[in-house]
């Protein structure tokens, strides 16, 4: 029997498993990089994490917990340290005030949207998720019972969401909604009016809006980040995802945080306690030295990122059969092929064939197969090489 790529035959055979197991696919990012991995002279334009080292004062902060024997727990929401440099640091950044016990520190943004969306989840709530979206969020919603109602974006409108859809397609049945912006896969900055147009709307209709805001400090253009925390009066209804990882280039040191109303941070702490217990306390401390270092280690990965940003807006226009857009945030870009084009077949044969790697856009949700996910966390000589091959092949290719 032929199985889906995306579906385990073990799942099938093996009955001790939970059925909520055969919500979780195997990840489209991870079978294009584990089929790059056993291929020589492979140009990765697939990864989704910086590629700068991380900042100096942080690794130093880092390696003096560890000398310091600062390794045992902390506390169960988090070192107090960190806590309160999360809280100071957004209460400035937002302008609105922010105690430590707003905050969870959790292992990664990962957990922290699992906290949310695991102990929010459950048979008969139904999820607005933006489509293409990260993959993490519609597994975990299926897994707990939820239902995922998407809310597809297209490349010609820059995949920009459209707040009254999102607003009409609120129902009796609708729990929640998730929101990633910058977005993984497109890299798409949702403008402030739609952010509030959403987020007042589900505080009206009693829906809760979870943000993943990871990318919130790789910003592109000339902007203020409209954040949830930024656009909400109370924090009753939202929950604000980030971490070090993409800002700090800290992916590794797996440090993320949950922002919400305190009574949601008593209950999801004590659901962190049967999961991860605590965080990890050296990267916490480094955490520390990042959010109260100063950003101008930031701010000269951004104009890199800029600069990258702006060839491979060049380079993906010049491609044949792309279409592409500008976008303002992350280090991602998702253009689209021709319409009934299998992306996933494309970008296999690419990579076989030319030795670059990218993502397929069904690894992102349903509505986009035919995209391509290019991720310019990569040198600019990687994507000049890159666009070299893949132009000329592009060219060949009939639609």
């Amino acid at each position: 029997m032929a199985y889906p790529d995306d579906i385990d035959p073990d799942d099938e055979r093996e009955p001790v498993w939970s059925p909520s197991i055969r919500a979780l696919p195997i990840p489209g990012i991870r079978k294009m990089v584990n089929m790059a991995a056993e291929m020589d002279d492979v140009i990765h334009l697939s990864i989704g994490q910086p590629d700068f080292p991380m900042p100096e004062h942080v690794v130093e902060a880092h390696i003096q917990a560890l000398r310091d024997g600062k390794t045992g727990y902390t506390m169960d929401a988090g070192l107090p340290q960190m806590l309160e440099a999360v809280a100071e640091y957004y209460s400035h950044r937002y302008d609105r005030p922010l105690e430590p016990e707003n905050v969870l520190i959790t292992t990664g943004a990962t957990e922290a949207m699992y906290l949310a969306i695991a102990a929010t989840a459950a048979p008969g709530r139904q999820f607005l998720i933006p489509d293409p979206t990260f993959p993490l969020y519609a597994p975990l919603i299926r897994m707990n019972g939820a239902e995922v109602k998407p809310i597809p974006t297209r490349a010609e409108h820059g995949h920009q969401i459209d707040p009254q859809e999102v607003i009409d397609n609120i129902g009796m049945r609708t729990f929640g909604i998730i929101l990633n912006s910058p977005s993984n896969p497109t890299g798409t900055v949702y403008p402030r009016e739609t952010i509030e147009a959403i987020v007042q709307e589900a505080a009206y209709r009693g829906v809760y809006v979870f943000s993943d805001e990871v990318y919130d400090h790789l910003l592109l253009d000339e902007m203020e980040y409209p954040s949830v925390l930024r656009c909400t009066s109370d924090l009753d209804h939202v929950m604000a995802v980030s971490s070090l990882s993409k800002t700090f280039s800290m992916a590794g040191l797996r440090i993320g945080w949950l922002i919400s109303s305190q009574g949601a941070i008593k209950k999801l702490q004590r659901f962190h306690i049967f999961t991860t217990t605590v965080a990890n306390t050296p990267a916490q401390w480094a955490g520390v030295a990042a959010l109260k270092g100063g950003m101008a280690c930031v701010d000269e990965m951004l104009e890199a990122y800029r600069q990258r940003r702006d060839r491979i807006v060049e380079l993906v226009s010049k491609t044949p059969h792309l279409t592409s857009y500008r976008p303002q945030g992350a280090f991602y870009i998702f253009p689209s092929l021709p319409p009934n084009t299998d992306a996933t077949n494309l970008a296999t044969r690419m990579l076989k064939e030319t030795g670059v790697c990218v993502v397929p856009g069904d690894a992102f949700g349903d509505s986009c197969p035919n995209s391509l996910r290019i991720s310019y966390a990569a040198s600019m000589d990687d994507i000049e090489r890159a666009f070299e091959r893949i132009i000329p092949w592009m060219e060949k290719q009939g639609f």
